[in-house]
């Protein structure tokens, strides 16, 4: 008899068939959590959201916003380690002023925040402004938001930063502490992977004019709001030139262009005056009225068109008052009042020097980020004229003259970059993003393209 081969499932009873689907309905289902519950899809939603390569920017302005949402915080502050490594700098943030980021900094084990990095370790409060750690800020108003939950965000080889956020009332449960901590090791890659540069580095290699770095992102303080992108320009100065002797119809020329600096001059400070009463700048910007007064001072027009007269020329001329007054200056004493007399006269020479004979070595390219140590009344005559989309400056540029055309100038404008010139070249690519203080040389693709998100939503504000 013929053997009865293998046996086809499809030809099995029906009952025999039945019989494990029967079996297996009595055994317990997994459950899968669809979306309903607000707290779980707020972690998997930022857990996504953190997988993505972004632009440091994204994550600074993103990630707060989601975290206060999740935990249904009125603040969430995102600091970052900079400088040494002793510093921590709040860079993202939401529920306090804009004018915070940038500005509010502690040293590790300072307040609470900087206790949780020095520790490693979560920190709470219910009642954080009366706690002895607590480390006040006038520019946040913080009291109002006294619940408080800080964790370290921690890298490979130790802390980079700390999340921290604060309510009006209901105490931090365990499973918050837990959470917070959780999320940020996620972020700690996003921080990581923007390549915050200690300023102490050396530079790796030396470059050609124009860029071929690899991107770097400088921190500083924000100062006048806004995000610019452009090519690096560092401030520049009318180049010395030799003495030579001019014709007659030369120093005709050159007396009719000096006459036209000095009022294109003065038209252009009193103008500056009048939008510093307008902006309410009062004392900071007294200076301006010493700048009207010496061009108002006839002896000063007379010895300058005297020199232009023997056929100096006009940029020695300016340049020889300019000693002039400084020698004077020196003679009579170390006053302080003299002294800064003296540079202000040094300052608005080399500016009509550029108004009256265009020297195209000391020229700017348009459109450009501005990069220096400090800015003067020089710049605002003569680098605005070719419209700088963004300031960048050393951390010597803090002084209150400097911080005073800054808000004259109104461009997006950052202070205090440690290591600019270690790195910054003329001609490089930057983005500067005074929201945050950040300057980023060589941008990617990912960054330029946030840039213009950005300038499209600021454009639909407007």
């Amino acid at each position: 008899m013929p053997s009865p081969g293998p046996v086809n499932p499809w030809t099995r009873s029906l009952a025999a068939r039945e019989t494990p689907f029967r079996r297996m309905s009595d055994e317990p289902k997994p459950k899968i959590h669809l979306r309903g519950n607000k707290r779980l899809d707020g972690v998997l939603d930022f857990v996504a959201f953190a997988a993505k390569p972004m632009p440091l920017v994204t994550l600074l302005d993103e990630a707060p916003r989601r975290i206060a949402e999740l935990f249904g915080a009125d603040v969430c502050s995102l600091y970052v380690v900079e400088g040494d490594g002793q510093e921590l700098v709040m860079r993202g943030n939401v529920g306090f002023s804009p004018t915070a980021i940038g500005q509010v900094r502690l040293h590790i084990g300072e307040g609470m925040t900087g206790e949780s990095v020095e520790y490693l370790r979560p920190v709470t409060s219910e009642h954080a402004p009366e706690d002895s750690a607590y480390k006040y800020f006038e520019v946040l108003g913080e009291e109002r938001y006294p619940v408080f939950l800080a964790v370290p965000v921690r890298g490979r080889a130790g802390p980079v930063g700390a999340l921290v956020i604060q309510r009006a009332r209901d105490a931090f449960e365990d499973r918050d502490i837990e959470l917070l901590a959780a999320l940020g090791g996620i972020i700690a890659g996003g921080i990581r992977h923007a390549e915050l540069i200690d300023s102490r580095r050396e530079r790796p290699i030396s470059r050609k004019v124009g860029g071929g770095t690899r991107k770097v992102t400088l921190t500083g303080r924000p100062f006048v709001g806004g995000r610019a992108i452009g090519a690096i320009a560092a401030l520049r100065r009318p180049a010395a030139r030799p003495t030579e002797t001019r014709e007659d119809a030369d120093v005709r020329e050159d007396r009719k262009l000096l006459r036209g600096a000095f009022d294109v001059a003065d038209k252009a400070i009193r103008a500056l005056a009048d939008r510093a009463k307008s902006l309410h700048l009062g004392e900071q910007a007294a200076f301006l009225s010493t700048y009207v007064e010496i061009l108002g001072d006839q002896r000063f027009h007379e010895r300058a068109d005297e020199l232009v007269l023997d056929g100096t020329g006009i940029p020695n001329a300016l340049s020889r008052v300019a000693r002039e007054v400084t020698r004077t200056a020196a003679s009579i004493s170390r006053d302080p009042f003299l002294e800064e007399r003296a540079r202000d006269v040094e300052d608005l020479c080399d500016a009509l020097v550029m108004l009256a004979v265009t020297d195209k070595r000391a020229e700017l390219p348009t459109k450009a980020i501005l990069v220096g140590d400090a800015l003067s009344v020089f710049d605002l005559l003569i680098s605005a004229r070719a419209h700088p989309v963004g300031v960048a400056l050393t951390d010597r540029g803090g002084g209150p003259r400097t911080r005073t055309l800054l808000r004259l100038f109104d461009v997006p404008a950052i202070v205090g970059v440690e290591g600019l010139f270690r790195w910054a070249s003329d001609g490089d690519v930057a983005l500067v993003d005074a929201d945050h203080g950040l300057l980023v040389i060589n941008p990617s693709k990912g960054e330029i393209a946030a840039l213009r998100e950005y300038k499209r939503v600021q454009e639909g504000v407007d």
